[in-house]
C-alpha cells in the first residue's frame, strides 16, 4: 500500500502541524501516509514539487504525468523549488505560512509506483527532488492560492545541494551544518561526516 498517487482538489484544505516523525502525518488533513516510519511528521508536512520539473519528466519519460504523481501535496508554479535555500519561508494564501526544511530522498516505493526501470538512479542523476515543508503557521490552502517567499536564510544551502549531499555527493554534508533549518537526522550526519574530514586532516 502507499500513499503516493495524490489527486489534485477544489476547495479549501486545511493544514496544520501534524507532529513528530514517527507519529504525525500529513500537515494536510485528510491526506494519507502509509509509512510513518519514513514519512510525515513535522519535517515533511508538506511536499512540493514544480510542475514545471513534472512537465520535464513527462518529456522524458514520454508519458503523462498528473499533478500528485510524484506524491506532493502542493503542485506549484512559478516557483524553482530545487534551488529554494533550507529555511526559506513560503507565505501561501492568506494566512498558512510554510518552510523549506530538505530535498525529497527517492525510496524503492516510489520506484515501484511509477514502474520506470532503473528509477531511483535517474532521479538521483537529475537532482529535482522537490522539497519538504514543516508548517510554521497553520491556515488553509486551495488551488490558485499565490505562494510568496517571506524569509530567506542567511546561507546558500538550497534543496539541491542538501540532496546532493545526502544523495551520491557526501563531500557537501558539511556544508549543510550552516542550515539551522534542516531536520536533526541531516544535522547530525553532516557533523560525523564533519568531524572524519578533521580527523583527516
Amino acid at each position: 500500500m502507499t500513499g503516493i498517487d495524490k489527486r489534485p482538489v477544489t476547495g479549501p484544505v486545511e493544514v496544520r502541524a501534524p507532529g513528530p516523525s514517527g507519529i504525525g502525518g500529513s500537515g494536510l488533513v485528510g491526506d494519507k501516509i502509509i509509512d510513518l516510519r519514513h514519512h510525515g511528521g513535522a519535517d515533511q508536512a508538506v511536499y512540493a514539487y514544480a510542475r514545471e520539473d513534472l512537465d520535464a519528466w513527462e518529456a522524458e519519460l514520454g508519458r503523462p504525468l498528473a499533478s500528485g504523481a510524484f506524491g506532493e501535496n502542493l503542485t506549484t508554479t512559478g516557483l524553482t523549488i530545487t534551488e529554494a535555500v533550507i529555511g526559506e519561508r513560503w507565505q501561501v494564501g492568506p494566512e498558512l505560512v510554510l518552510e523549506v526544511s530538505t530535498a525529497r530522498v527517492p525510496c524503492r516505493t516510489f520506484a515501484t509506483w511509477l514502474e520506470v526501470r532503473g528509477w531511483v538512479k535517474t532521479y538521483v542523476a537529475k537532482a529535482v527532488p522537490g522539497a519538504y515543508l514543516r508548517v510554521i503557521t497553520p491556515g488553509f490552502v486551495q488551488a490558485g492560492d499565490p505562494v510568496e517567499v517571506v524569509h530567506w536564510p542567511d546561507h546558500d544551502v538550497t534543496v539541491n545541494v542538501a540532496f546532493r549531499a545526502l544523495t551520491r555527493e557526501p563531500d557537501l554534508l558539511p556544508r549543510l551544518l550552516v542550515a539551522e533549518a534542516l531536520p536533526e537526522e541531516a544535522r547530525q550526519l553532516a557533523a560525523r561526516r564533519t568531524t572524519i574530514e578533521l580527523d583527516k586532516a
